[in-house]
């Protein structure tokens, strides 16, 4: 594979999971869900999944 082919399997993974992602995060905010983060500081906490969608570009 070249570098160019690399650099646009990476681009379409990329996306792919920022996808999936929003997906996951809508799907769980439709039925009330939280979903499970952790903090730069390690600690762990639940959050609404619609306060996540609303950290999403």
């Amino acid at each position: 594979m070249s570098d160019k082919d690399i650099l646009d399997f990476t681009e379409k993974l990329q996306h792919g999971l920022e996808l999936a992602e929003r997906r996951m995060l809508e799907e769980k905010a439709l039925h009330g869900q939280d979903i499970v983060v952790c903090s730069a500081d390690g600690a762990i906490k639940r959050v609404p999944a619609r306060k996540a969608i609303e950290s999403l570009p």
